[in-house]
């Protein structure tokens, strides 16, 4: 496919929807990794010695963990996005903070 131009509405529209699918597919994968991370960081901070079933505090322990990751993760985001949205450049302005 060497033009977008050269091809025909029905595969242009193809195309486009096949982009989306993509997209869709990666934001998955994306927040499938997420929750990978989630899951090693807080287990390991967390989780002393595995038993068929956790403590209360392991669990407390847990639910905080991931509920600070989600909060960290928002504010990063944010945080970039600001700094995007300014049309700064983001990596200089993250080394200043």
């Amino acid at each position: 496919m060497d033009s977008f131009d050269s091809l025909s509405a029905s595969e242009k529209a193809e195309a486009t929807e096949l982009q989306r699918m993509i997209a869709i597919e990666q934001q998955k994968a994306q927040f499938q990794a997420q929750v990978h991370t989630f899951t090693d960081v807080c287990w390991d901070k967390c989780v002393d010695s595995p038993g068929s079933r956790l403590d209360p505090r392991a669990e407390t322990c847990l639910q905080n963990c991931v509920e600070r990751f989600i909060d960290t993760t928002l504010m990063i985001t944010s945080r970039f996005s600001q700094m995007v949205q300014k049309g700064g450049p983001v990596f200089s302005e993250v080394l200043k903070s």
